[in-house]
């Protein structure tokens, strides 16, 4: 999706980068293989939720992608970013529950949840089949 040149528009825009750089950097952080920033390593951190050591992997590989995706200009790419990041995170909420974190992991994950839901609604695409056909993309 283009944007105007309004302010709206760029607002928006860089709300969708901001977000983008988040998530790269908690894909970055998942492949770390030391304590980060954000705390301890998550090779000990998954397991101690009970998900394998491995599987943060696999999270930190979609959360690259989707960080890529909704840095495109594209309404279907940002929307397809979005929705993956809905499962992703709703994994994230669920675990964080499960496992009685604080209110720092426990407010982040239902936060990004309810942004990613809104930034799906936002570019939800007219038609399903636009987001396969990618020269369609607008």
């Amino acid at each position: 999706m283009t944007y105007a040149h309004t302010w709206p528009g760029w607002v928006a825009a860089a709300f969708l980068w901001f977000l983008a750089f988040e998530f790269l950097m908690g894909a970055i952080t998942k492949f770390w293989p030391g304590p980060t920033f954000f705390g301890p390593a998550y090779s000990v951190r998954f397991p101690e939720w009970g998900w394998p050591a491995w599987f943060r992997f696999v999270v930190g590989g979609l959360e690259g992608g989707c960080a890529v995706l909704l840095a495109l200009p594209y309404r279907e790419a940002r929307f397809l970013g979005a929705v993956v990041l809905i499962l992703v995170l709703t994994g994230a909420v669920v675990t964080h529950i499960i496992n009685h974190h604080g209110r720092k992991e426990s407010f982040a994950a239902p936060l990004h949840l309810v942004i990613m839901a809104i930034v799906a609604l936002a570019t939800w695409p007219p038609e399903w089949m636009d987001i396969v056909r990618v020269k369609q993309w607008s």
